[in-house]
């Protein structure tokens, strides 16, 4: 926290769609209470599991988080694992409501037809937002379809085109690991996590009073642990599952992130603190 007490007015935005539930802390990595005592959060906690959450609401929450802390001084450092929310709020886009009939609708056909087949159609539709999407996931299929169906336009024409990028008052810096060493600290990560109870998480979860979400059972850890639990999956394939689909989620995090040229980047070789700290130190003083 050598960045923490230098800079006692920074306060930073967590920008991430699983951190925003509460009671799942160890396999979306929650910043520790001690990290939180040191350094105000904002973004984390929302809303209880077994809620809906998506762009729109996160969009209103960050940006709130973020008018309150320029409001008195202090500066917004916004730490993204989302691509799409970090965008929204670098670049303000016209953000499309919500149809609670039309996804659960989608959501039905999803698990009867398979998502591949949904995605067909949206290739059929919206060819650029279908392109921008694995064909296998659920979630964003259903997005872009539930808003081709409930607003009558294609789900690309809202907001930025994904390969626009104009001014923005953030400065951003990333963090790239070489891919092998990526690979070996995402498998480090994910039996850290199990060591540290995510399995009793996920089992808590389950038997909480309610319904987990649909956004909540699909985050990464979970849903595999969830398969575990329901007996679809053997323990050692469940964490093998995970580990495999966090490498590939990587992946493309960093394919998203890399299509910004306004990112500086920083090649991280052992320490990210110790490499990366000076370079923010210095973007936060211009």
């Amino acid at each position: 926290m050598a960045f923490a007490s230098e800079h006692a007015g920074t306060e930073i935005v967590a920008v991430d769609a699983m951190q925003v539930y509460r009671d799942m802390d160890i396999g979306t990595a929650k910043p520790t209470p001690e990290d939180r005592a040191q350094v105000p959060h904002h973004c984390i906690d929302l809303i209880d599991p077994t809620e809906e959450f998506a762009l729109p609401e996160f969009v209103n929450a960050a940006q709130s988080a973020v008018d309150d802390i320029n409001s008195r001084g202090n500066v917004a450092l916004l730490v993204a694992g989302t691509g799409l929310y970090l965008r929204a709020l670098t670049d303000p886009m016209d953000v499309p409501g919500t149809w609670p009939d039309v996804k659960a609708d989608l959501e039905r056909r999803a698990a009867a037809e398979g998502t591949e087949r949904l995605h067909a159609e949206l290739v059929a539709a919206d060819l650029i937002a279908a392109s921008r999407m694995e064909p296998g996931n659920t979630r964003r299929v259903v997005r872009a379809l539930e808003v081709l169906s409930g607003s009558g336009r294609p789900f690309s024409s809202y907001g930025p085109g994904i390969t626009t990028y104009g001014d923005t008052p953030f400065r951003m810096l990333g963090l790239r690991w070489p891919r092998p060493l990526l690979h070996t600290r995402i498998a480090t990560r994910v039996h850290r996590m199990m060591d540290a109870g995510l399995l009793d998480e996920v089992r808590s979860l389950l038997t909480a009073p309610g319904t987990l979400s649909r956004t909540a059972r699909q985050a990464l850890g979970y849903k595999e642990l969830i398969d575990h639990l329901e007996g679809r999956a053997s323990l050692d394939a469940a964490i093998e599952t995970i580990i495999t689909r966090t490498r590939q989620f990587a992946v493309r995090q960093e394919r998203w992130f890399r299509r910004d040229p306004r990112i500086v980047w920083i090649d991280i070789a052992t320490n990210p603190v110790a490499e990366a700290v000076p370079v923010l130190r210095d973007l936060v003083r211009r």
